[in-house]
């Protein structure tokens, strides 16, 4: 009869994944991807190297695994805004805003693990996370299209321009570092989200409007 593992091992292999993950997850935080190595993340996760091996064979794939975790944190938080806006056009604000607010209180982490070179196949994982994102946002920007809010345009083309204004915009090598500078991070969500909702067409007044809503909601939230 074959082993089978109980509901709580598999639990606790889980979350001892997990916790090298997050491990991971701070290095690259603190110090970039030079800074996720195994022997330094398995001290971080309070565990022995051969440990992290188990779980991960290689760098790479914890490396892909790190990716993977960021990418569904971050379109989780977009979901969750844009869930709770009122209407299709206010969830697709919603949603870029809260990316942008997500990239810029984590930019060392983003960068590193959306363009930072790294050592080993992590193009894929990379790969994955720019089409999640940009799947999230078309997405929106088709159902505000449907409704009427946003003039007819080819989604295919308007969404990864959207992808780059972001990820350029607020980490790439010609942004700002706002580190620490909560006013001009909390300028610079605004500042880029209504960029993106008047690429898109939105009509100007309108554009702000949302993009005030949006910094009140935030700011009572």
């Amino acid at each position: 009869m074959p082993y089978r593992r109980t509901e709580n091992v598999v639990r606790r292999l889980a979350e001892r994944e997990q916790s090298i993950v997050d491990a991971a997850r701070t290095a690259a935080g603190q110090g970039g991807m030079p800074a996720v190595q195994i022997a330094l993340v398995a001290q971080r996760a309070g565990i022995a190297s051969g440990t992290v091996y188990r779980y991960f064979p290689s760098k790479s794939d914890l490396v892909a695994q790190l990716i993977s975790d960021v990418a569904e944190r971050a379109l989780a938080a977009m979901r969750t805004a844009a869930d709770a806006a009122p209407g299709p056009l206010s969830a697709l604000a919603a949603a870029i805003a809260s990316f942008a607010a997500r990239v810029l209180s984590e930019r060392k982490l983003t960068w590193a693990v959306i363009a930072e070179p790294v050592d080993g196949e992590s193009g894929g994982a990379r790969h994955d996370f720019r089409t999640a994102l940009a799947a999230e946002l078309h997405a929106r920007m088709r159902v505000a299209m449907a409704h009427g809010y946003l003039p007819e345009q080819d989604l295919a083309v308007t969404t990864p321009a959207i992808v780059g204004a972001l990820l350029e915009g607020l980490i790439g090598p010609l942004a700002p570092d706002l580190t620490g500078d909560a006013p001009k991070t909390r300028e610079a969500v605004q500042t880029v989200t209504l960029l993106c909702l008047r690429a898109l067409g939105v009509v100007d007044a309108r554009a702000r409007g949302l993009v005030v809503q949006i910094a009140l909601d935030r700011h009572d939230a």
